[in-house]
């Protein structure tokens, strides 16, 4: 841990680099959508009165987590934190620009997150991440429990809902078999595995009782796979967001699939939340039921290496275009990058992609959509779980951009031939310039550096 002077010595020498190299950190996301509080389209003003007088719905309860995006509708997951949550999954419509703060729509219909007239569930409880794959439809992995953070009630078994995005209609409910969940289980987050539409496979990340759930849609069942690589790092617990300090003990959650490899199988790259580790495995393993239960897969699993100092990992989202990972980083505000063909995966090795202790205040979700767009919601949730949330600011955010705009000038641009050693060249990129072009290492030390800044910065919060 740094004290005041070495950070205050780091600091200086950094930014006396930044002076003479003139480097700049892009930060090239701009935020598309934010709200103080969210708000629902409801079917008239007085169904909306009576929500709230009921306590059906308390706006200070309701916080967006998981988002996704199809064609013109980005999908946000909105968890049954605490009561007052009418509605867990919702859209909007990214082609109306009327206004950066819309009402969501619930999907697929108000009636789907309302319980039946005998007391039934609702058919949707409280998903936290949802994906859609190439084949039009929607994969919500639900995890059935309703105010989580009070009474704690269990509406449901753990499941997956997949919808047609084309008519909105329920192809397919799956709950998750006795067997494969246990007391402490809590699914977080879902990758789809979608080279083939009829032998399509969804990858569930248990971060309560660490474990990975594997379905597959052709055979309708699933089976668990348990590794040590799933648990968390018992000294990676400490998080500090936004002045408020706390411990988790978080498994298996960042789950990232890379497109399909020369032998027809993807590489699913993961991490436990409170880990700063990252590592890999082959779905030609996974898939294999019989072999990936078994002892015999143990070795099949890679670590690839270290984020660093509070390099804590949430969502992970891998661009199969550009083989770039991108992940968030809630204790350091940020959201950075890898690039998969790097065969290094350290500290220096990562990117920057943005940073902010305002717009980037604990960072839930990351994503990609099919026209190379980067989506990172941030969400302040550290509020919602220890405090409250402040009605009189922005609490939640959206912000985009180009993939291809996201990684300029970072360690993850793929423009950029990878070099050796960058940080051992640093005297030839201090020495005076005799042309105006960048070198690919004067770009890349930019990105180390502008990470490295901010990862300081960040520290001095913690003290």
């Amino acid at each position: 841990m740094f004290g005041k002077l070495n950070v205050i010595v780091v600091l200086t020498i950094l930014t006396a680099v930044l002076h003479i190299t003139h480097i700049q950190c892009n930060d090239n996301l701009r935020v598309a959508y934010q709200w103080k509080e969210i708000d629902f389209e409801y079917r008239s003003a007085r169904d909306r009165e009576e929500a709230i007088n009921s306590k059906s719905f308390i706006q200070g309860h309701v916080v967006p987590v998981g988002l996704e995006v199809y064609q013109t509708r980005l999908f946000i997951t909105l968890p049954r934190w605490k009561s007052g949550v009418p509605a867990s999954l919702a859209y909007i419509d990214i082609t109306d620009n009327v206004t950066s703060s819309p009402t969501l729509k619930p999907y697929p219909s108000w009636g789907a997150h309302q319980k039946g007239i005998s007391g039934e569930p609702p058919e949707i409880v409280s998903p936290f991440r949802i994906r859609a794959d190439r084949c039009g439809r929607l994969w919500v992995l639900d995890t059935g429990v309703d105010d989580i953070l009070g009474e704690t009630k269990r509406l449901s078994h753990t499941q997956l809902l997949v919808y047609d995005l084309h008519n909105d209609n329920l192809l397919r409910r799956y709950p998750f078999p006795a067997d494969q969940t246990k007391n402490e289980s809590f699914f977080a987050n879902i990758a789809v595995e979608d080279g083939d539409c009829e032998d399509a496979y969804a990858y569930c990340g248990d971060l309560g009782a660490p474990g990975l759930v594997v379905y597959s849609w052709k055979s309708q069942e699933s089976w668990r796979v348990n590794h040590h690589y799933f648990h968390p790092d018992p000294l990676a617990g400490n998080y500090t967001i936004s002045g408020i300090s706390f411990q988790w003990e978080d498994g298996l959650f960042g789950l990232a699939l890379s497109k399909q490899q020369p032998d027809g199988f993807a590489t699913l790259y993961f991490h436990p939340l409170s880990s700063t580790n990252e590592f890999s495995v082959s779905t030609k393993v996974l898939r294999n039921k019989t072999y990936s239960t078994s002892g015999d897969s143990f070795k099949e699993f890679k670590i690839l290496g270290s984020r660093g100092l509070n390099g804590q990992s949430g969502a992970a989202f891998l661009d199969q275009l550009t083989g770039v990972i991108f992940y968030a980083l809630p204790n350091l505000n940020a959201v950075a990058c890898w690039k998969t063909s790097n065969r290094e995966y350290t500290f220096k090795s990562q990117g920057r992609v943005y940073m902010s202790p305002v717009e980037m205040v604990f960072p839930n979700d990351v994503k990609v959509d099919d026209q190379d767009r980067l989506w990172v919601l941030s969400d302040n949730l550290q509020d919602l779980i220890f405090s409250e949330l402040n009605r009189n600011r922005i609490n939640f955010r959206i912000l985009t951009a180009h993939v291809k705009d996201a990684i300029e000038n970072t360690a993850c641009d793929t423009t950029l031939a990878p070099l050796p050693d960058i940080i051992n060249r640093l005297g030839d990129i201090l020495r005076p310039q005799t042309t105006s072009a960048k070198s690919g290492a004067s770009i890349m030390l930019n990105g180390y550096v502008c990470m490295l800044i901010g990862t300081i910065l960040a520290l001095t919060t913690l003290h």
